[in-house]
């Protein structure tokens, strides 16, 4: 056991905590804020190295040892996720020191920032089904007092959608958990793996293998999209950019885990259906995003694009198609932050998301500019930037495994025009807004944005970084990859007492 596992929910939920009893005190709560991203991203990286050269970690809350107790398992999946997230989520906390405003700064801005990524890495970190369910709910409380934070009309007007939504998602994955414990006796995710190879995924645990698809895919937007575009557009920039990094990965996290360790038995329905829905996510996703020229729509749109294509990897289902999900994925959670920091700022200097209404910022903010052009590169998958390395394992699997069924070559094809709708989509964005004839923003004035293009150069540094430094990644990669494709491994970690 390691109790260093539990320490990136601790931190953050004690921060969260005394943030909350210092509301008065923006200045405190902004230290505490940094620092509780710097720990967690320090002990994170220390239980990479250990999970790299000793094996998958694991933690017996209470001493109770599975299945019967609470387990935390971190695996080379999970902490890659949790190691990313923290990157993410310390450059939207310095965003919004200068972008969210004493208003909302005092109205428990950061303690609910601590505490939606209690619930997203607790979600990456738990090895129950029912603290899934569990995690997934504090990260979706944070997420709905988030969004609304401000009042204005199109933020109410979103929260009641997103709250429907994932109300009705949540009480669908209740009904799931209850089916599954009904017929296997636990929700421990290593002990229902051993229990459904033991008596078979027959037809039944197939149908609720498809409530758990319902479920999760609503939570990621795969294909059940509807919902984000206007949610995510709606909040101050560096909640929509945490939003558009994190909260999606979380539903495709639970996807999966749940395909790869526990309802895998019989890919050519479950597995076939994903790749059905992902291939009309990245085709709807990328219709989407070239057809509207206002920039919160194009950047929502793009979100969902990237969905399809991560999940293409887990349809696929082979290692390196896994490996190459796992790669975009960590790509995508960094890039998509960049691009609605960006898209903000954008907006902040043009004083509208209008494209119509914009021009000739390059003149003004060229630093802007060059960064915008180089995350659509990076996101379109040009090398060597990040996004480059996961299109091709992805891609090259997908032909491979199309001389056998060519409806991978379907799907790879859909893959490959996705990347051009993005490049395309976001080319508009930079060409519009940047080049022509110039326009001032409302105020007529020169907006001063150093202080914001900080924490975008940051990010755009570690996205260089993991195209550039792809070999020294892809050990940790081609490890996650192995995990999930041997779910062997995990069980033994996990059930090691009891087997």
């Amino acid at each position: 056991m390691n109790n260093g596992v539990v320490l990136p929910l601790i931190i953050p939920m004690l921060a969260g905590l005394l943030m909350a009893m210092l509301r008065r005190n923006v200045g405190i709560q902004r230290v505490l804020s940094l620092v509780s991203m710097v720990l967690v991203f320090g002990i994170t990286l220390k239980l990479v190295q250990q999970v790299r050269y000793e094996g998958i970690q694991t933690l017996a809350v209470g001493g109770w040892q599975a299945p019967f107790g609470i387990v935390l398992v971190a695996d080379m999946f999970s902490l890659l996720l949790v190691l990313t997230a923290s990157l993410v989520a310390t450059a939207c906390i310095l965003f919004a020191f200068r972008s969210i405003g004493k208003e909302r700064e005092q109205f428990y801005f950061y303690p609910l920032f601590q505490f939606l990524l209690v619930g997203v890495n607790g979600s990456f970190l738990t090895g129950d089904l029912f603290n899934l369910f569990v995690f997934f709910e504090v990260m979706l409380f944070s997420s709905y007092v988030l969004l609304s934070l401000g009042g204005t009309k199109r933020q109410l007007k979103a929260t009641i959608k997103y709250v429907v939504i994932n109300s009705l998602s949540s009480t669908i994955f209740l009904l799931g958990i209850a089916y599954l414990y009904a017929v296997v006796g636990t929700l421990n995710m290593a002990h229902l793996s051993v229990r459904i190879a033991e008596i078979g995924q027959g037809g039944y645990l197939t149908a609720v293998a498809l409530v758990f698809m319902v479920v999760f895919s609503l939570k990621a937007a795969l294909f059940l999209f509807f919902w984000l575009p206007g949610s995510y557009s709606a909040p101050p920039t560096a909640v929509g950019a945490v939003f558009a990094a994190l909260l999606t990965k979380v539903g495709i996290y639970a996807l999966f885990r749940m395909f790869t360790l526990v309802f895998y038995h019989q890919p050519e329905v479950t597995h076939t259906l994903l790749a059905v829905m992902a291939a009309l996510t990245m085709l709807l996703g990328g219709l989407g995003a070239v057809a509207y020229r206002d920039i919160h729509r194009i950047l929502g749109y793009n979100v969902i694009i990237g969905v399809g294509f991560i999940v293409a990897g887990l349809a696929i289902f082979t290692q390196e198609a896994l490996m190459g999900a796992i790669y975009y994925l960590l790509h995508d959670m960094v890039v998509k932050a960049l691009l609605f920091l960006l898209g903000g700022i954008i907006i902040l200097v043009a004083g509208s998301d209008q494209l119509k209404k914009m021009g000739g910022l390059i003149r003004n903010y060229p630093v802007l500019g060059w960064l915008f052009l180089l995350t659509t590169l990076a996101l379109g998958g040009i090398p060597p930037l990040s996004g480059f390395l996961g299109k091709v394992l992805i891609v090259q699997e997908g032909l491979a495994l199309g001389a056998s069924a060519t409806g991978f070559y379907w799907l790879t094809g859909l893959a490959l025009l996705s990347s051009l709708l993005v490049l395309f989509s976001l080319i508009k964005i930079f060409i519009l807004a940047f080049w022509g004839e110039a326009r001032v923003s409302r105020s007529g004035e020169k907006k001063e944005i150093k202080g914001l293009l900080i924490p975008c150069a940051g990010l755009l540094a570690v996205s260089i970084f993991l195209g550039v430094g792809a070999e020294v990644l892809y050990p940790y990669v081609e490890q996650a990859g192995n995990g999930l494709m041997h779910p062997e491994v995990y069980i033994e970690a996990v059930l090691s007492e009891v087997i």
